[in-house]
């Protein structure tokens, strides 16, 4: 599916920092933890506490977060809808990263089980 160029330059510029705090509230509001939306950022972008914080103080982009992350290799596995878009259509990667953050997000906040978030082949 192609994403507009317009859509996917947003998408770039979105500052993680600003991000941040939606995705905490959405999971603590289901019940879920802070250390548990880390596992999830972590199992996705390999950054640690120390290093997610670091991206956040340093008000990086959605750009430079995925820049310096390193992709987990099992994050194709990562399928479906969200925000309107089917994940596995998008064609821009950096767009489809993000998606891939969302939909991770999503599903921790819907109460899924850890074991079927963090995808194994």
């Amino acid at each position: 599916m192609a994403t507009t160029p317009e859509h996917d330059a947003r998408v770039a510029k979105i500052v993680f920092a600003s991000i941040y705090p939606h995705y905490l509230n959405k999971v603590e509001k289901k019940g879920r933890t802070k250390e548990e939306l880390h596992q999830v950022i972590e199992w996705l972008t390999g950054f640690d506490e120390k290093k997610l914080q670091e991206l956040i103080d340093e008000k990086a982009t959605i750009e430079t977060f995925f820049e310096k992350a390193t992709l987990h290799p099992n994050a194709h596995l990562i399928k479906g809808v969200i925000c309107g878009y089917r994940i596995e259509e998008i064609d821009t990667p950096l767009t489809k990263q993000a998606r891939y953050m969302d939909k991770l997000i999503e599903e921790l906040a819907r109460g899924k089980k850890m074991e079927k978030i963090l995808r194994t082949a």
